[in-house]
């Protein structure tokens, strides 16, 4: 049974049921906890996309780094584990999401995770690195509105690793961050899935 047209994984409040979980998995030879629910992408699990970004993104610098689209944390809990002196952002749209990411920064007693609503992050936080398994499905304009206005905030020499499958439009969203200023390397491919590593 699918989730109604409220209950996608980019609704700010989910309409389902909640129904906690939690699954132990292994990436980047770390153990991670990983909390779900409904209503959140990934469901506790790990997602193949968000696999390939992890095992593959080089391990960013700087101080400040971002998940975009957190859902329920995976990618902040590693990015906080490979970089335990970073200050990492996790930020989602959906509410339950950000519950599920708090759920799982405790079971791996992580401390140097922000979770935040996109609103809640100060105007002058400048990101070093943004990793994000960006939310394709929310359509081509709003996605590209959502990474125009992130990608912005980079700082200087920051860069941002996507991952995105090809057969949802990895090529066109490469082409298409090119068009608007940005340099893009097409890295590694797995499973269909092409991480895009963006410069300024």
């Amino acid at each position: 049974m699918g989730m109604s047209s409220s209950d996608h994984y980019f609704a700010e409040q989910p309409a389902s049921n909640t129904a906690p979980t939690t699954h132990p998995v292994k990436v980047r030879k770390m153990n991670l906890m990983l909390a779900g629910d409904r209503g959140v992408f990934n469901h506790g699990d790990l997602d193949w996309g968000t696999r390939v970004l992890i095992e593959n993104a080089d391990v960013p610098t700087g101080g400040v780094l971002l998940d975009l689209g957190c859902g329920g944390g995976a990618i902040a809990a590693a990015l906080a584990m490979l970089r335990p002196d970073a200050d990492v952002w996790a930020i989602d749209v959906n509410e339950r999401a950000r519950e599920v990411a708090r759920r799982t920064m405790i079971l791996n007693g992580i401390t140097n995770v922000r979770i935040a609503s996109p609103d809640e992050v100060p105007e002058d936080v400048r990101f070093d690195a943004i990793w994000s398994n960006p939310p394709i499905r929310i359509g081509k304009s709003e996605l590209h509105l959502l990474l125009e206005h992130w990608l912005a905030r980079l700082a200087p020499n920051g860069s941002a690793d996507l991952v995105v499958h090809k057969n949802l439009g990895s090529d066109s969203l490469a082409t298409w961050l090119g068009s608007v200023g940005y340099r893009v390397q097409r890295r590694t491919s797995k499973q269909g899935y092409r991480i895009l590593h963006v410069n300024r």
